[in-house]
């Protein structure tokens, strides 16, 4: 990052604070240049989004080289959930502090998040990607997570019922007939399922539920009364 660039994206990070700012480093021609991105996190003063539309006109003035973003009232270390992010990006992160004006940068060098402790933040380590990544490490099964905002599950949304076929699962309807790699759909203070989780024998399942680190607990009292769907693979049908 040039000189020019970390000035940019310092004004952006000031201007924003208490937000979060993001933006991109994105080279034009031979140059580089900062472009600021916009937040949609609902809470941004603790994490960002970044608007697809902010994307989609970033990449219509140059190619995406960088991402950059701000932690506010915090140090320039990446959390575990920007570790990962990066890996998915293929992109060298950069992380500001701010009032602090500390600068990490860092390259995707093949960082995995662990199964079991692994912190939350919705869209990159939550109830979906936990289980995105339990199938992929254990049957080497891939599936996409429809995260979207956060919360629309309150506001008219359905994404789980709307595309767990397309991604290859198949509702059970014995409720007896449980097998390791099942997956439930769970309601957790909601009109519509909004958690998930896999069942991974000796009646436990492995999840992540928001504002814990995942874990592995007994499938049974609140998690099976709210059951709403169960789900098995097909190609473990």
């Amino acid at each position: 990052m040039n000189e020019k660039t970390l000035e940019d994206f310092r004004k952006h990070t000031e201007d924003s604070y208490p937000k979060e700012a993001c933006g991109f480093i994105i080279g034009v021609g031979k140059k580089e240049r900062y472009f600021p991105a916009n937040n949609i996190a609902e809470f941004a003063e603790e994490h960002f989004i970044i608007d697809p539309v902010s994307y989609a006109d970033a990449e219509d003035i140059g190619a995406i080289i960088g991402v950059c973003h701000s932690h506010p009232n915090e140090g320039c270390e990446p959390s575990e959930a920007d570790k990962v992010a990066c890996e998915t990006s293929n992109k060298p992160w950069h992380i500001l502090s701010w009032p602090g004006d500390r600068l990490h940068s860092w390259e995707p060098s093949g960082y995995e998040a662990p199964i079991v402790g692994r912190q939350f933040s919705y869209g990159v380590l939550d109830c979906c990607t936990l289980l995105r990544d339990y199938y992929k490490k254990e049957l080497n099964i891939d599936f996409k997570c429809h995260s979207g905002q956060d919360g629309w599950w309150d506001k008219g949304e359905n994404r789980y019922l709307d595309n767990y076929k397309e991604q290859g699962f198949v509702q059970i309807k014995d409720e007896d007939d449980i097998r390791k790699y099942d997956i439930f759909l769970i309601k957790l203070v909601s009109p519509v399922p909004n958690h998930a989780a896999v069942f991974i024998g000796d009646d436990k399942i492995l999840h992540h539920v928001h504002g814990r680190l995942s874990n592995r607990e007994l499938y049974g009292g609140y998690w099976r009364k709210h059951t709403t769907h169960h789900l098995r693979h097909q190609s473990l049908c």
